[in-house]
């Protein structure tokens, strides 16, 4: 009976698959307009990168060495924290060579400074040509087999890996984009997340759930394939891309020196980490006078109808996704948790989101070891009202003439992009495994 009710949940996961599809197609601009080719290459390679993973022995392992892989290079990362901020930058539970305990988890000195190690190590890798390499790699596969354009395949690719700067890598293409292929690379942006910032997931997450590291890795990969579906079909290609079907070489100026391309790395993960805490202190601080504003209604809303509701904002938005939550395959008596963390992602950056999803695990709140694992999937992006202005405002200042396209496309692009995370645990949901070793003790 056990068994038939874990299945259940697989088979309702794939069924979510397509009805996000449908669902984006309810939204589309042009529903006459299906590019089947895109539907069907972009659901295979999803569904086999799954099955890779969590099926396939081999896959598994690959996974298991990924996942140390990162958390090892994330250990390293430390070092330089330790040195800067002592028993501040301590994890909880653990001491230093002196013997001092930590102080507890403070996630200014702790978590938010590996974005800085980390977008110096990717620079790195871009100088020593090991990511240009792996972009072309996935670049040539979404191009020859779903045949979208290859600009809007390479910045896909790049997004997998990077933020908002890999549209560097297609600006000469930029001014003769079509409108449908801005909205794809603003979708594949805000579906996926950078590598500098996993780490900061990874951080959040890793005593509670060993092996998140390549279940961030894996929905990141899942949710750039998802982004081209799903922004095909709400936004089809109605136009003639320049580069439809062909492979374009990635654009980006090489640094003199490994030297000095770390150095930038490091200066551009300082812009991020700065962009990061400034959007967590706005955005906090907003939503709370919205929640104290919106209880104080509810209150008396909830007094008049006899109704006990939730009206904080994360609790409103909780409800407006708990269909989608369970049609992804979460269980109904995790759902509503996981739809509020999912609400509070789309407005206060998925950091916030990712702290919360912690404090579920470690007190036990998640009755389904499943929940923690289609959470994880469904978070991983940067699918939140402010990267929408940060993406936006970034690609159009690499191409102003396009601003004005970019601004219309931007909301679809959003939805896209939400409903593309949502699609990737609906993936990660059909191969799950209760008692699997990539859940972790």
């Amino acid at each position: 009976m056990v068994h038939y009710f874990l299945l259940m949940y697989n088979l309702i996961s794939f069924s979510g698959i397509f009805i996000i599809m449908a669902s984006a197609w309810v939204l589309s601009s042009d529903r006459k307009v299906i590019n089947w080719r895109v539907i069907f290459w972009g659901t295979v390679l999803q569904l086999v990168f799954a099955l890779f993973i969590f099926v396939v022995p081999a896959g598994s392992k690959v996974f298991l060495i990924v996942n140390d892989a990162v958390v090892k290079v994330l250990d390293s990362a430390t070092a330089g924290t330790r040195f800067l901020f002592g028993r501040l930058a301590l994890p909880p539970g653990t001491k230093n060579e002196a013997g001092e305990e930590s102080l507890g988890f403070i996630l200014a000195f702790q978590a938010l400074p590996t974005i800085i190690f980390f977008a110096s190590l990717m620079a790195g890798l871009y100088y020593l040509g090991i990511m240009p390499r792996l972009i072309k790699l996935f670049s040539k596969a979404f191009t020859k087999l779903m045949r979208i354009s290859g600009a809007e395949s390479l910045s896909v690719s790049s997004n997998i890996f990077v933020g908002v700067e890999a549209n560097m890598t297609v600006l000469p293409y930029l001014k003769t984009m079509t409108r449908s292929e801005l909205c794809t690379i603003l979708a594949a942006g805000m579906s996926t997340t950078a590598s500098s910032v996993l780490a900061l997931y990874v951080f959040l997450l890793r005593d509670k759930f060993p092996t998140i590291a390549g279940h961030l890795v894996s929905a990141s990969v899942i949710s750039a394939i998802a982004a081209i579906v799903l922004s095909k079909i709400i936004l089809p290609e109605t136009g003639s891309p320049l580069t439809l079907g062909l492979d374009v070489e990635p654009h980006y100026e090489k640094e003199s020196s490994l030297m000095e391309a770390v150095i930038n790395g490091a200066n551009e993960g300082v812009k991020m980490l700065v962009g990061i805490v400034a959007l967590l202190l706005s955005f906090l601080g907003i939503v709370a006078l919205a929640d104290y504003l919106l209880s104080g209604a509810g209150t008396t809303l909830n007094g008049l109808a006899g109704i006990n509701m939730d009206w904080s904002l994360k609790g409103l938005l909780g409800y407006l996704f708990y269909p989608l939550t369970l049609i992804i395959g979460v269980p109904p008596a995790d759902a509503f948790e996981v739809s509020k963390l999912i609400g509070e992602r789309a407005v206060l950056t998925e950091v916030k989101a990712y702290q919360d999803l912690a404090v579920l695990i470690s007190t036990g709140a998640l009755k389904h070891p499943r929940s923690a694992v289609l959470a994880a999937y469904a978070l991983c992006g940067f699918a939140h009202v402010a990267s929408l202005a940060i993406f936006v405002g970034g690609t159009a200042a690499l191409a102003p003439s396009r601003t004005k396209d970019l601004s219309e496309v931007g909301l679809r692009a959003l939805i896209a992009a939400t409903l593309a995370c949502l699609m990737t645990a609906a993936v990660a949901g059909t191969f799950f495994i209760e008692g699997s070793i990539l859940i972790g003790k």
